[in-house]
């Protein structure tokens, strides 16, 4: 299984907003290049969107699913990766301290012909993405915070 974690300079809240977006999902998951559709519901247990892989116009088209959630805690998705099969995803948010938070993120081919891929081979292709993936996930939230925060200083003290 391959784990990543990052501590980020904003709430637990902040995060699971822009995870919550499922129209940001290309923004901070490395490789997803155009949203497609978003179930209404996302992020609810069981609500999918709907995404291209690749760069056009070589592009695969796929899913995501959410398996499991704990706003603003925990994401556990199940993504298809065709031709590969299908893979566990599972972002754990954990306030350390005041507008700080540790992000955890672990992932695993769980059905498909990847899962004769070695564990060796999977981290080396997917550690360097993960730790990118969840690099862009904390510029757009602390991004999205600092700019809420500014908007609200202009506004008091105009």
């Amino acid at each position: 299984m391959v784990h990543v974690e990052m501590t980020v300079p904003t709430s637990a809240e902040q995060i699971f907003a822009v995870l919550s977006d499922g129209w940001l999902f290309a923004a901070w998951v490395v490789g997803a290049s155009h949203i497609r559709a978003v179930d209404p519901d996302w992020p609810a247990v069981g609500s999918r969107l709907h995404y291209s892989v690749g760069m056009w116009p070589c592009t695969v088209d796929d899913s995501t699913q959410v398996s499991e959630v704990d706003p603003p805690h925990l994401l556990e998705l199940e993504a298809k990766l065709r031709p590969l099969g299908a893979a566990w995803i599972r972002l754990e948010l954990t306030e350390t301290a005041l507008d700080q938070t540790e992000v955890r993120m672990y992932e695993h081919i769980k059905r498909g012909p990847g899962i004769f891929v070695p564990d060796l081979f999977q981290e080396v292709l997917l550690l360097p993405r993960n730790k990118e993936s969840l690099s862009r996930l904390a510029d757009l939230a602390v991004g999205r915070s600092q700019s809420a925060a500014n908007y609200i200083q202009r506004e008091q003290h105009p």
